[in-house]
Order: structure tokens, then sequence, then C-alpha cells
């Protein structure tokens, strides 16, 4: 049985992905879509009557969701062929003071710690042509004071991306990390004080979602959407590390 995964599909980009997914790969019998709040899950596969979901209620700050996971893959013989480890969050502040404590534990443990596991979790069930998709962000390319553990936990989304990447490449599954600048979902909703990037042109999830199937079926490693943002990076290369990161304080 073919299948894609996709975490944090309930709203905003992960929704996008599973819309597009569906159009884009016919040929793939279930998807299986991952997140805390199951009814806007079902809500989703209800736009499409004709397709077969799974839809899972998962939280996956628990450990314990990583080997569900695995179970109910290895139960259903799964053949994985797009994985999209979209599951993530934000949070504002400056580490010891205005950061929570608990949101730094989260952004640490939803986009760093889940999307390893899942990953490592996913893997074995996948063959060759299958894909992975880890949403990164533009603050990977540059340690951005006030966000700075969520700039961090997306340079290791990046780092990791390249890394996996090269190691299997050898069984045919390719590996991509998108890039996006702000988006107006509900992640950006849920990290708060938007005037931040007021001066920072927004992306549009629907194009951003398509240029990440196209970049992952051309077996591209990095994509990064929108001219403002390629330029960003190709700064961010250019200029010292402390140089930028007085240009990015937010």
């Amino acid at each position: 049985m073919t299948a894609a995964v996709i975490t944090g599909a309930s709203a905003g980009l992960g929704a996008e992905f599973t819309r597009q997914l569906v159009r884009e790969f016919p040929e793939i019998e279930e998807f299986w879509l991952i997140a805390r709040r199951v009814g806007k899950l079902e809500e989703l596969a209800q736009q499409f009557p004709d397709r077969k979901f799974v839809c899972i209620g998962l939280n996956l700050l628990d450990p314990k969701s990583f080997r569900y996971l695995g179970e109910k893959l290895a139960e259903q013989k799964a053949d994985v062929r797009v994985l999209v480890n979209n599951a993530g969050c934000g949070t504002t502040g400056n580490i010891g003071s205005s950061a929570s404590p608990a949101d730094v534990m989260r952004v640490v443990d939803l986009n760093v710690r889940a999307l390893t596991m899942v990953t490592q979790t996913v893997v074995p069930f996948m063959t060759r042509g299958a894909k992975i998709i880890n949403v990164s962000s533009i603050a990977a390319f540059c340690p951005t004071p006030r966000m700075t553990v969520y700039s961090a936990s997306k340079a290791y989304v990046s780092a990791f991306t390249g890394g996996i990447a090269d190691e299997l490449r050898p069984k045919g599954i390719s590996v991509t990390a998108v890039c996006p600048g702000p988006m107006k979902t509900e992640f950006f909703d849920a990290a708060g004080d938007h005037d931040l990037f007021g001066n920072i042109p927004w992306c549009d999830p629907v194009k951003v979602v398509a240029g990440t199937i196209r970049a992952a079926k051309k077996g591209r490693t990095f994509y990064t959407p929108t001219t403002f943002n390629k330029f960003y990076r190709f700064v961010a290369k250019l200029l010292p590390m402390k140089w930028m990161i007085k240009a990015t304080r937010v």
C-alpha cells in the first residue's frame, strides 16, 4: 500500500501540502494526516471524497507517538512515497527573560526532536523514488535575535536535510528542505508579533507548496521561494555573521 505522510496537516502549509499532493500524486493510495486536531484533519479529508485518508491524532511532543506511528506503518505494510515534515512552531523573546521556558522547549522538541524522530521512524518504510520534504525557513540562514531558538531550530532542519540527503541518495530517496519567509498561516498567528515581519515580503503558501513539490520532483536538496528570499540567502553567505545578526534584529 503506497502512502504519503504529512505532519502538521490540520491547517496552513500542512493542509496546503495535502491538497496539492492529492493532485500531484494520483498513484498514492492513502494519505496519512498527522496533527493533534483530528476534527480538522477529517474536515480536510472530506474535500477529497474519492481519495483515502488516514487521520491520526498524535501529539508529536510525546515520545510515544513515534513508536505508535512506526507500529501503524508496519501493520499496514506501508510503502511511503512522500513524507512531509511540516509540524513546527515558533516563539519570540529573549532567552532567560521574555522567552517562556515552556515555549522554548516546545520549539526545540517539535522543530528538532519530532522532525528527526518522524524521519527516523518513516525512512525504513521508504523505497527508491520516495521523497522527503522538510519545512525549514529563511531564519535558518542567520541567527535571529529575539527569535534565536526558532532560527537555530531551522538551521538544524537545513543541516539535517543536507546530511540525510547524502545518506539516502544511494537508496534513491530524495530529501528537500524548503526555506520560505513569513506566511499568513496559523503558524505565525501562534508565534505572535506579526509586526516584527512588517518589512519582509510575505510568501503565498499555495505558491510555496507548488514550488516545493516541483523542487522535490527534480531531486533538489534546498528550495528557497521568491526573489527576495533568494537574495537574502545570498547575502547571508556573503557578509560576516555579526553584520547579519545586527541587520536581522527583530
